[in-house]
C-alpha cells in the first residue's frame, strides 16, 4: 500500500524510486474485479503498546482552541464568559499563558479524582507542565476552577447564570481534573494481508486498529483537533482477531478515490493557536485582533472557517510594499520580546521608542510615513491584484474599493460577488462574470405607474432589477431589488421584476396595531413587526402571507443563531458602534485606511494635520478620478 512517503513532497507525484502503482478509478475498479475470486492471506500482524499523555491546563489560547472547538465559540464570546466566570468567583484569572497550577488546585484535583474515578486513575504523585509559548509571561497560574474544593459542574450549575457559563465551566473543570490523572494505555496493531489476482498480480493491503486498554484521563477529557480527519484517526478502531498465515474471507472490495487536500482555512482557534506560536500578541489580545479582522472587512466567516477579503489582500500588497519590515512575522514577535524585557526592567523604554520612531539602521516610522513617501504611494497600483491572464494574455485584475471590488480585463469590468471568495475566483470564473457585465444593464419594459424604464443588471451581492437610472451628481440610488431563486438577467419578465420591485410589502396589521412588513434581505426573506423580526421559509411567502400567518410566525420565541438573538451575524451597513466610549466604524474599512502616529510631545494640532494628510495621500476615493479608476 501507497503511503506519504512513497510521494515526492514538492510536486505531490509518485517518487521515481516507489515500488507502488498509481491507480486511476477505471484500473482500480478492474483490478478489483479480478481480485473477486482471490483468497486473502494474512501476512504479518503487528501489535505496539502506546500511551497517551493528558494535556495541559488550559492557558487563554488554549481555552479558547477548545471552545472554538468543542462548544462553538468565537475567541470573543469566550473570553466574554470567562469574564464573567471569573468576577463570579468560579475560576481563576482567564488571561494567562501559564499552565502551572498552584499547590492548592493540584491537591484539589487529586481529591476530586480519588473521589470520583479511584486510585487507579491518580497518579503516583502530581503532574507538572512546562509552558512551550514563544515569549510566556506565566504571571498567573492556569485556567481552573477556582477555590479548594474544585467543585464539579453539578454542584456549580445552579450558581450559572446561562447555559454558555455552564458549558465553559464544564470544560474548564474537565481539563484541569484531566490534567492530573494517568496515561491512557493503548494498543496499536497494523495488519498487512496480501491476494493474487486472477493475472497473476501481486496486491497488498493494510489494516490499523486501536484499541484502548485502560481510559486514564480519558475518562474525564479528550482534546478535540482542527483536522477532523487526524481527530477521527486518534479514534478507537478495532480489528478482528487475525493470525499470520491464515487466509481470511473477502466480504467485498469497494475501491475508493483518496485526493490530498491543501491546507484548510485558518478558523479562530487555529488562528489563535498559529499567533501563540509565533510569538505574536498576548493573551490578552488574540480575541481582539480577530475581532478587528472581522469588523474591518478583512476576513468574512464562513462556518467556522476565516476567509479574507480582497480588502485584506489590497492592505497586504500595500503593507508588505511599502512598510515591509511591520508586516515580518518576525517583527511583532520581537517587539513583544523587547516590551517584555522593558516590562522586567531589563530595557529602557525611550531608547527603543527612539529607535522605533527614528530608525535603528534602517528607516523608521518616522521616515515610512514621512509626506514625501506616502505621495509615492499610488492607490491604483496597490488596490490592483493581478491573478491571472485571460487566453489572449490580457491581464485580469481585481480593483479594490471602499464598496467591494471588481474584476477587470482591459475597459471591461463586473462587480465581484460578495460571497465569492478570493480562492474561488479563477481565471474562467473572472472572465464569466467579466461577459455577465460586459453586456451591461437589460431593459425589461417601462413601470406603468412611474414611467421609468425598469433594468436587470449584476452587482457585487448579485443580479438585481433597478427602477430607473440614477440621476448625475446624486447620492440617492434608485429603488432596487435582488432576483429570487431561479430567476436570471437574462430570463427575468417584467411582471416579475414589477413583483420584486413592489417589495417591502404591507402585510397588514396585528391586533395591537402595530404594522408588519414583508421583507427581503441579504440573508433572505423575512418579516419585520417594528423592532421584532422572524425569517420566512420561502421567497414566495412574501407575497402569499397573511396577517393571521405572520402573528403565527411571530408567537414562536425567536431563535438565537442568524435568525436572531444576540450572536446573531451583524447586518453591515451599521455606521458606529458605542465601545469604550469611543465610536468605531462598523461597515469595514477601505482598501487604504488612516494611520494614525503619536509621539511624544505632539500636540493635538500636529497630529490631526499629519492625520489629515496621511488620509488624503491614501484615501483611493480621492485619486481615483485622475486616475479614471472610479466604477
Amino acid at each position: 500500500p501507497a503511503t506519504g512517503k512513497d510521494f515526492d513532497p514538492a510536486t505531490g507525484q509518485l517518487a521515481t524510486k516507489a515500488k507502488v502503482l498509481l491507480l486511476d478509478e477505471t484500473t482500480a475498479r478492474a483490478l478489483t474485479q479480478r481480485l473477486l475470486p482471490a483468497p486473502v492471506k494474512v501476512v504479518s500482524v503487528e501489535t505496539k503498546p502506546g500511551t497517551e499523555r493528558p494535556r495541559p491546563p488550559f492557558t487563554t489560547s488554549t481555552l479558547q482552541q477548545e471552545a472554538g472547538r468543542k462548544l462553538n465559540f468565537s475567541s470573543a464570546r469566550t473570553m466574554s464568559i470567562a469574564q464573567k466566570l471569573y468576577e463570579s468567583g468560579h475560576i481563576t484569572y482567564m488571561r494567562t499563558d501559564s499552565t502551572n497550577l498552584s499547590a492548592q488546585a493540584i491537591s484539589a484535583a487529586r481529591n476530586r479524582i480519588k473521589s470520583l474515578y479511584g486510585n487507579e486513575y491518580l497518579p503516583a504523585s502530581p503532574r507538572a507542565y512546562r509552558g512551550k509559548v514563544k515569549n510566556a509571561q506565566e504571571a498567573h497560574e492556569a485556567i481552573r476552577p477556582a477555590g479548594e474544593e474544585m467543585r464539579t459542574p453539578d454542584d456549580v450549575s445552579g450558581e450559572l447564570s446561562s447555559s454558555d457559563e455552564r458549558r465553559l465551566y464544564d470544560l474548564i473543570w474537565k481539563r484541569t481534573v484531566a490534567s492530573q490523572m494517568v496515561d491512557a494505555r493503548t494498543s496499536r496493531v497494523q495488519a498487512v494481508l496480501a491476494a493474487i489476482s486472477n493475472s497473476d498480480e501481486q496486491v497488498e493491503f493494510k489494516a490499523t486498529g486501536k484499541t484502548i486498554i485502560f481510559p486514564g484521563y480519558q475518562r474525564a477529557y479528550v482534546e478535540g483537533a482542527d483536522d477532523p480527519s487526524s481527530e477521527l484517526e486518534d479514534k478507537e478502531r478495532i480489528l478482528p482477531e487475525l493470525v499470520e498465515g491464515e487466509e481470511v474471507t473477502v466480504n467485498g472490495l469497494t475501491p475508493s478515490g483518496h485526493t490530498t487536500q491543501p491546507p484548510a482555512r485558518f478558523t479562530e482557534a487555529s488562528l489563535v493557536k498559529e499567533l501563540e506560536e509565533k510569538g505574536i500578541g498576548r493573551p490578552s489580545t488574540y480575541a481582539s485582533v480577530i475581532e478587528t479582522l472581522l469588523r474591518r472587512d478583512y476576513a468574512t466567516k464562513k462556518g467556522s472557517a476565516l476567509v479574507p477579503t480582497w480588502t485584506a489582500f489590497a492592505k497586504t500588497q500595500l503593507l508588505e510594499q511599502h512598510f515591509p519590515h511591520l508586516v515580518d512575522y518576525e517583527f511583532t514577535a520581537t517587539m513583544e520580546e523587547a516590551l517584555d524585557s522593558i516590562a522586567r526592567g531589563e530595557g529602557e523604554s525611550e531608547k527603543w521608542l527612539h529607535s522605533f520612531w527614528f530608525g535603528d539602521g534602517g528607516p523608521g516610522l518616522r521616515d515610512l510615513i514621512d509626506e514625501d513617501h506616502l505621495a509615492g504611494i499610488d492607490p491604483a497600483i496597490v488596490n490592483a491584484i493581478e491573478i491571472g491572464s485571460d487566453a489572449k494574455g490580457r491581464a485580469i485584475i481585481v480593483r479594490v474599493w471602499n464598496n467591494g471590488a471588481s474584476v477587470m480585463c482591459e475597459e471591461e469590468r463586473a462587480p465581484i460577488p460578495v460571497d465569492l471568495a478570493p480562492d474561488e475566483l479563477t481565471i474562467e470564473k473572472a472572465e464569466e462574470l467579466i461577459a455577465l457585465g460586459a453586456g451591461g444593464p437589460r431593459e425589461l419594459g417601462v413601470d406603468p405607474e412611474t414611467g421609468l424604464v425598469i433594468f436587470a443588471m449584476s452587482g457585487r451581492f448579485g443580479p438585481f432589477v433597478q427602477l430607473g437610472e440614477m440621476a448625475e451628481k446624486s447620492k440617492k440610488k434608485p429603488k432596487r431589488g435582488s432576483l429570487l431563486a431561479g430567476m436570471t438577467i437574462d430570463s427575468i419578465t417584467l411582471p416579475e421584476a414589477l413583483k420584486i420591485l413592489s417589495l417591502p410589502r404591507t402585510v397588514g396589521v396585528d391586533s395591537h396595531g402595530t404594522e408588519i412588513v414583508a421583507l427581503n434581505g441579504r440573508y433572505g426573506p423575512y418579516l419585520q413587526k417594528g423592532t421584532d423580526s422572524r425569517t420566512l421559509d420561502s421567497e414566495g411567502e412574501l407575497f402569499t402571507i397573511t396577517v393571521a400567518g405572520a402573528e403565527a410566525i411571530f408567537a414562536v420565541p425567536k431563535r438565537k443563531g442568524r435568525a436572531g438573538g444576540k450572536w446573531a451575524k451583524k447586518k453591515p451597513g451599521a455606521k458606529t458602534t458605542e465601545r469604550g466610549g469611543k465610536k468605531r466604524s462598523r461597515s469595514g474599512a477601505p482598501a487604504l485606511g488612516t494611520a494614525r502616529v503619536v509621539a511624544k510631545g505632539t500636540s493635538k494640532k500636529a497630529r490631526a494635520a499629519r492625520e489629515a494628510s496621511v488620509k488624503a495621500n491614501l484615501d483611493p476615493t480621492r485619486r481615483s478620478s485622475r486616475s479614471g479608476d472610479n466604477p
